[in-house]
């Protein structure tokens, strides 16, 4: 079983985290809920997605799959600081111990949680390429942790051990549509071949591997190819997106 479950974690790692395609639906459905209904992980084959998904369609792709294994994942919110549900993962449990599975951040491996201390936090340290990994917990609450070898350690997000049910995940992936994150594309993607982390945001293309970071601007005039072959998006979906937010925005 544990195999299945890396293999379906393995297939995901090769799907692009990207807001286009949510753009592109909540332009089309003209409401966050009907968008939510008709987001591409409804489908619940990779297959037919658009090329990628948020944080919210990788996750819930993940837990129905593993639900459909007879397994019992449970839906997690992340909070960042002061803001609160704005990531999401999973806590899965399997054979006495507990998981964290973390698509949305492009973590494709599952995560051991550690045990509770009776005197203090616990943590387990991961040495994933290109990003180390950190997961802390303490009673109920867990942390993630991410950098490199060279450089200390951020907090990313913070989780509540119990989770969420699915009503309450779905409303927090409806509030997710009226995000600031949906006013500019934000593409992600891990090649876990090579070890190297595509990451585009308003503008700024950073490549990341185990020795560093770097930034590029990419040509307004090049954007769309360039965008399309790095996260392996079709070139006409990458062109209406960036249409509708030029529009709107």
């Amino acid at each position: 079983m544990w195999a299945k479950v890396l293999s379906l974690c393995d297939t995901l790692s090769n799907v692009t985290y990207e807001n286009l395609t949510k753009i592109i639906r909540y332009s089309e459905a003209g409401s966050a809920d009907k968008a939510r209904i008709a987001d591409d992980s409804f489908q619940n084959n990779v297959d037919h997605w658009m090329g990628g998904g948020t944080c919210f369609s990788m996750t819930w792709h993940l837990f129905q799959e593993l639900n459909s294994m007879g397994l019992s994942p449970r839906l997690l919110m992340g909070h960042k600081r002061k803001e609160k549900n704005i990531h999401c993962a999973l806590r899965l449990p399997y054979e006495g111990k507990e998981y964290l599975l973390d698509p949305g951040y492009l973590i494709f491996d599952p995560l051991e949680i550690p045990d509770v201390l009776p005197f203090g936090p616990s943590f387990l340290f991961f040495p994933l390429i290109p990003n180390c990994v950190r997961v802390e917990r303490e009673n109920k609450h867990i942390s993630l942790l991410t950098g490199s070898l060279n450089t200390p350690l951020k907090l990313r997000f913070e989780y509540d051990f119990d989770g969420v049910d699915e009503k309450e995940f779905q409303l927090h992936w409806s509030e997710s549509f009226d995000r600031e994150m949906m006013t500019y594309p934000v593409l992600n993607r891990l090649d876990r071949v090579n070890g190297i982390q595509y990451y585009y945001q308003k503008g700024n293309l950073v490549l990341r591997d185990q020795n560093g970071s770097r930034i590029e601007r990419i040509a307004e005039e090049n954007k769309v190819t360039v965008l399309s072959s790095l996260f392996r998006l079709p070139a006409e979906t990458v062109e209406r997106a960036l249409g509708i937010l030029n529009k709107t925005f």
